[in-house]
């Protein structure tokens, strides 16, 4: 089932009685999730992402806007007729039905010409349980199973409706590190068994990344970007983007471009040229002047962009050196990145702990350019 979003807005009111203006939560949000995808609806808290999955289910309104599933205008639906499956933070089973009960609940509910019979409930009962593995455990209540088991337990309730859209929010920011990992896997085997197009809400950049087709990046209820997650981690459209994808974060530094070379703390780093190409067709929003003698950018450069190089142009305060098995992480200071520089190099390259300083190269292809002011990303020479 596709699902289109036009101009999508909620407004709420604001609690604050000294300021009239409502509280924006989500703010003309518009995209399309295209059929049996699994898209990712990604940002920090307060960002919208989780208003937008309650007007995509029906259980907010749109303050204006259309919600579309496949070609039926579904803006004013109810959530009992938009063939919906939604799985909650907290899973929301009831402790005193078993694990067989929990699941078979919303088709004992279906009324009129969707009412089934027992042997087609069951049938339907045993079919989610056994897509998510849990038919050993159908005798057990909520209580007598672990927090992975719980949340399979709401996937298959929420499957055995067999609905066109499956919505996840934040159902797994209550297991363990783990069994995130192990949950997040089984998650995308599902959805990938069961083609249903599904919506996952998360904060988490790299539970996102990892199991979505593509990914929605929110901040204040305004789309920042979307994209498949590589795609977007390699070409982000702004420094928020930028500084919100990665583990480690990326390392920002408040830099200039001079004579035709990138500039950090004094020290020329890079040819402009190297990090920038020529616009096809010059946009100065996009793009930077080449002939201005000096220019504020900020400068953000992910970490596995550092190459040590006893020459290299860049000079920081080495801190530490970590040892991650394949990794390397070397913790630096530089008066002019906003935090602590995080490098992420090979476990074969060596790097003596003792020194007090390290000096840096840079790959061209992981260093971004922003505008000093708007954050907007700087693309282009013009």
């Amino acid at each position: 089932m596709e699902i289109r979003l036009q101009n999508l807005t909620k407004k709420f009111p604001n609690r604050n009685k000294k300021i009239s203006n409502d509280v924006i939560a989500v703010d003309h949000v518009t995209f399309t999730i295209p059929d049996g995808k699994l898209i990712g609806l990604l940002g920090p808290s307060g960002c919208g992402k989780s208003t937008t999955l309650n007007m995509i289910c029906g259980l907010e309104t749109p303050t204006d806007g259309t919600i579309f599933f496949g070609e039926q205008d579904v803006t004013n639906l109810a959530p009992e007729h938009r063939g919906v499956g939604m799985v909650f933070q907290n899973y929301a089973l009831y402790p005193h039905l078993t694990v067989r009960k929990n699941i078979l609940f919303p088709l004992e509910n279906l009324k009129g010409k969707n009412k089934l019979s027992k042997d087609e409930m069951m049938r339907r009962v045993n079919q989610a349980a056994a897509l998510v593995q849990l038919e050993e455990l159908m005798d057990r209540k909520p209580a007598e199973l672990s927090g992975g088991q719980q949340q399979r337990v709401a996937i298959a309730r929420a499957l055995v409706k067999m609905p066109h859209v499956l919505l996840l929010d934040e159902p797994l920011s209550n297991l363990d590190a783990r069994l995130r990992l192990q949950t997040r896997e089984e998650i995308k085997k599902i959805q990938r068994s069961t083609n249903i197009t599904t919506v996952f809400v998360t904060h988490d950049q790299e539970e996102a990344m990892s199991i979505s087709d593509f990914i929605v990046v929110m901040k204040s209820g305004v789309v920042q970007q979307i994209g498949k997650p590589q795609e977007v981690y390699d070409d982000p459209a702004n420094l928020f983007v930028a500084k919100f994808l990665g583990t480690p974060p990326i390392n920002v530094f408040s830099g200039k471009i001079e004579n035709g070379m990138l500039v950090i703390d004094g020290a020329s780093v890079l040819p402009l040229e190297a990090v920038l190409k020529p616009l096809n067709q010059p946009d100065t929003s996009k793009g930077i002047d080449k002939s201005k003698a000096e220019q504020r950018v900020v400068i953000a450069i992910r970490p596995e962009g550092f190459v040590p190089c006893n020459d290299g142009p860049l000079c920081c305060d080495l801190q530490g050196v970590e040892v991650m098995g394949r990794d390397i992480s070397i913790v630096a200071q530089h008066a002019a990145c906003e935090a602590v520089l995080r490098a992420i190099i090979t476990a074969d390259t060596k790097v003596d702990s003792a020194n007090d300083t390290i000096r840096f190269a840079l790959k061209p292809e992981k260093v971004f350019l922003f505008d000093y002011e708007t954050g907007e990303r700087i693309r282009g020479l013009v």
